[in-house]
């Protein structure tokens, strides 16, 4: 393959309140997908703080790309440290439309806690096949989904990963599969 990577980074909007912890975590996803060459997709909100905006933050860091997929009109997103190098606008709401298009840009994702937007995206990347692993340790819709098929189809499993690394590790071999 000759172009670099799309992965995908969910997780919990700062209205879950998670903690510092599970944000660092992120940044470091974010981070070690830079440091790896791929370029970090994540849901931009409009509104608030994000694991996935942590994850942007951690990639430009190490001075990777980022892509921002936002819902509604307009570029105002939340990033307020300037960490998105592009943003999708998709004239979209949130809960189907604008996930849609931030899973079915991505080679892989990886789940990092969550609420209901991110079994959202988890769900579409079943159906849509893409590799799908999620962190552990970190509640939410990753906890419960890691090492789990989403439906009796069993179509493909929700890869477990317990550390950044790992959870990197896994969606870089797998996207390069995929």
């Amino acid at each position: 393959m000759n172009r670099k990577l799309q992965i995908g980074v969910m997780g919990s909007a700062a209205d879950l309140n998670y903690g510092d912890e599970v944000s660092k975590l992120a940044e470091r996803v974010g981070e070690l997908l830079a440091e790896r060459g791929a370029i970090v997709v994540y849901g931009a909100e409009k509104d608030y703080d994000s694991l996935s905006t942590a994850a942007a933050r951690g990639a430009k860091r190490k001075g990777g790309m980022t892509v921002g997929v936002t819902y509604g009109k307009g570029k105002d997103i939340w990033d307020k440290e300037g960490n998105t190098d592009m943003i999708v606008v998709t004239g979209l709401e949130r809960g189907g439309g604008r996930e849609f298009v931030l899973v079915n840009s991505c080679d892989a994702i990886i789940a990092i806690s969550g609420g209901s937007g991110t079994l959202t995206e988890i769900a579409i990347a079943y159906q849509s096949n893409l590799p799908m692993v999620a962190l552990t340790g970190v509640g939410g819709w990753s906890e419960k989904l890691a090492g789990q098929f989403v439906d009796a189809r069993e179509r493909r499993r929700v890869i477990a990963a317990a550390t950044p690394e790992e959870a990197v590790e896994i969606a870089i071999r797998e996207a390069s599969q995929h």
